[in-house]
């Protein structure tokens, strides 16, 4: 399966890099194709438009996207946009770190995507 990773790549904590290095090592030793931006994408483009197409052309070649959410991603926030224009199927990796709220967000949008995924996951799809 061809499996793109949404998470910051500004600002993220070392403990956050730590984590999300073990979690696609854990899938690509499943032997899952991973797309991990950090990694995949080069981050040297000054304006960020090159970044948005590669990121872009990733998202397209998924069959999944997992997503590590962090609010403060402007980036994150970007791609979740064409994920969700794009109708992609989506995973949230720190789903225990996402509260809903009473009021609409990304973040109540976002536990509705992966409770659509579990789903479908369970059901064999």
């Amino acid at each position: 399966m061809n499996i793109y990773i949404t998470c910051p790549v500004r600002g993220i904590t070392k403990e956050e890099v730590t984590f999300l290095k073990e979690y696609v090592t854990s899938l690509e030793n499943e032997g899952h194709e991973v797309h991990y931006p950090p990694r995949d994408t080069p981050q040297d483009d000054p304006h960020g438009m090159k970044i948005c197409l590669n990121n872009r052309e990733a998202i397209i070649w998924a069959d999944e996207i997992h997503i590590f959410w962090n609010p403060n991603s402007q980036g994150s926030k970007f791609d979740f946009g064409m994920i969700f224009a794009l109708d992609k199927l989506v995973m949230l990796i720190n789903r225990s770190d996402i509260k809903p709220t009473k009021y609409k967000s990304f973040e109540n949008v976002l536990i509705e995507l992966d409770d659509t995924y579990r789903t479908k996951k369970a059901e064999g799809e």
